[in-house]
């Protein structure tokens, strides 16, 4: 889809939605405090630096807890696990769009630290936008192991298309909907074999 409408298509989703913004906002901040939003430096098209915006999901803190060998449930705030089986997180992320940082449809943006270390072969993820959705989402969501989900990812590069977009959205109701592939946190054991994810990241 052309990066210019979908731009304006988010402004207006951001216009649209934004009483459940607030809502959300309210509810983040009045159980689980500020900040209300997650901020992380992700690596987008060409290489390129941003800040990507979420709503928050893990407690202050959550570093150091993982660091000490804490159980990865005990890293979400009580409003993130519904906020992350909804996918509601990842609502403020259409703010990156109307940036043109992100696109709906892409590769997951990732942390310098695993672009870094993704293999030349499969580091043709970066010729497009990262999205809020994408191949390697909707084919199991964090179950999926880094292997396969830069292949999957290198896949959407090489074959996108605004058909390939539709099909992409359609399969992401469905799949939020459902509850497909959804863990609460990080499975980095099971699925980053290809030794890729640094500590406290929201995903």
């Amino acid at each position: 889809m052309n990066q210019h409408f979908q731009q304006v298509v988010a402004t207006l989703c951001l216009l649209v939605i934004s009483p459940l913004l607030l809502v959300i906002s309210a509810i983040i901040w009045i159980v689980d405090g500020s900040p209300v939003i997650f901020r992380q430096t992700r690596v987008g098209r060409g290489e390129r630096e941003f800040t990507i915006l979420k709503f928050r999901t893990m407690v202050n803190g959550a570093d150091q807890q993982l660091g000490a060998g804490g159980k990865p449930k005990s890293r979400l705030t009580k409003t993130g696990k519904w906020l992350r089986k909804s996918s509601l997180d990842e609502l403020p992320q259409l703010v990156n769009i109307s940036r043109g940082e992100m696109a709906f449809v892409g590769p997951r943006a990732c942390l310098p630290e695993v672009a870094a270390n993704i293999p030349p072969a499969l580091r043709g993820r970066f010729k497009v936008l990262p999205g809020v959705t994408g191949l390697a989402q909707v084919s199991g969501r964090n179950t999926v192991p880094w292997s396969k989900r830069l292949e999957l990812d290198t896949e959407y590069a090489q074959k996108r298309s605004t058909w390939l977009d539709l099909k992409i959205l359609a399969r992401t109701v469905v799949v939020v909907f459902f509850g497909i592939g959804f863990v609460p946190d990080r499975n980095t054991e099971e699925t980053d074999d290809l030794n890729l994810l640094g500590k406290g990241s929201e995903g």
